[in-house]
C-alpha cells in the first residue's frame, strides 16, 4: 500500500522541506528536489510510520475493548436485590 498524500498537505510538506534545507542546509532545494524527496521519503520510511501508527491504534482499540465490559456492565438478576433497597 503506498502512502499518498492529499494535494495541499503534499505542498505543505514540499514547502516545508524547501523550508528546512534553506534553515539547515548551505543549499537552497528546489521545488523539484523537494517533491523527489518528499516522494522518497513517504515510499522508504513512510510505510514504518504507518505500520507504528496502525499498531498504535490497535492497541488503544484493544484497550478500550478490554474496558468496555466495565462501562457497560450491568448486574443480572438484580431484580429483588433492587426491591429490597426501594423498602
Amino acid at each position: 500500500m503506498s502512502i499518498k498524500l492529499e494535494k495541499e498537505t503534499q505542498k505543505q510538506a514540499i514547502d516545508s522541506l524547501q523550508r528546512y534545507f534553506d534553515v539547515n542546509m548551505e543549499e537552497r532545494i528546489g521545488n523539484l528536489q523537494a517533491s523527489a524527496l518528499l516522494d522518497f521519503l513517504l515510499e522508504e520510511i513512510g510505510p514504518s510510520i504507518y505500520n507504528q501508527a496502525v499498531r498504535d491504534s490497535q492497541n488503544h482499540l484493544q484497550q478500550r475493548v478490554q474496558e468496555l465490559d466495565i462501562d457497560v456492565h450491568e448486574a443480572e438478576f438484580s431484580y429483588w436485590q433492587n426491591q429490597k433497597k426501594r423498602r
